[in-house]
């Protein structure tokens, strides 16, 4: 396995695990009251974008050759921390 693949493969389960954290997020939504329910719609729309952005650049990471990918994971790693960042930020935000 190249190391390409290797971190690829490590960016993809990461986003998994990530999108999994976001459906836990909807799921309290569904449960929380009228209120909570949009701050809740609100940052998992936040979410969301992040975690569209992250895929965007997996495809970039997926597609690109192995003399270039180096470029486009940095800005991949960059994507999966930030979107990290946001959903622990919303969790801890809406721990109850």
């Amino acid at each position: 396995m190249t190391d390409k693949n290797a971190f690829e493969q490590k960016q993809e389960a990461k986003i998994e695990q990530m999108n999994a954290e976001i459906e836990r997020l909807k799921a309290k939504a569904k449960e929380a009251d009228a209120e909570s329910r949009i701050k809740y719609q609100e940052k998992v729309d936040e979410l969301e974008a992040l975690r569209g952005v992250a895929k965007t650049k997996l495809d970039k990471l997926k597609q690109s050759s192995e003399s270039a990918w180096t470029d486009i994971s940095k800005g991949l790693d960059e994507a999966t921390t930030s979107l990290a960042t946001a959903i622990k930020n919303a969790s801890q935000e809406f721990k109850s």
